[in-house]
């Protein structure tokens, strides 16, 4: 699993001119699966993402986490994040999961972050078309890869 986590001051999602997803301050996370991701991969990702501290506390120290803040998070699914670029000018994204193994860890993923945070975090749609608009707050951007622990 690979994800971008950018911390916003507002964050939202619009599919087909509705917009579905739509928080203040918080996480926009974006996550891509590739077919050797395992639930050990979700469970770890979701304790991540929601514990990094990457919040101002009272002293303007990036040392709170979304958890302690309070804070809301959308997550949005993005395959492209395995895109590989190595040889010639178009991505090959061979290492992406097929919608049918990528749609079972991403609804995982929703639901562990969910019990992570012990509230709801809004989504985009799988597969869709999506106008994803942020407010980058810092700016902070953080990618995580699953197969890269350090």
């Amino acid at each position: 699993m690979r994800a971008v986590i950018q911390r916003v001051s507002r964050a939202s999602v619009t599919i087909e001119g509705q917009i579905v997803a739509d928080i203040q301050q918080g996480l926009l996370v974006l996550v891509g699966f590739e077919d050797s991701d395992t639930q050990e991969d979700i469970t770890w990702l979701a304790a991540k993402i929601a514990n990094l501290r990457i919040f101002a506390d009272t002293n303007q120290v990036m040392n709170l986490s979304l958890k302690e803040t309070n804070g809301e998070m959308i997550i949005v699914s993005q395959f492209t994040l395995h895109a590989l670029t190595k040889k010639g000018n178009r991505p090959s994204y061979i290492k992406a999961s097929k919608p049918e193994t990528a749609i079972p860890l991403y609804e995982s993923f929703v639901t562990q972050m969910e019990n992570e945070l012990g509230k709801k975090v809004q989504t985009g749609q799988f597969g869709a078309d999506m106008k994803v608009a942020l407010l980058n707050d810092g700016p902070v951007t953080i990618i995580i890869d699953t197969k890269n622990k350090e």
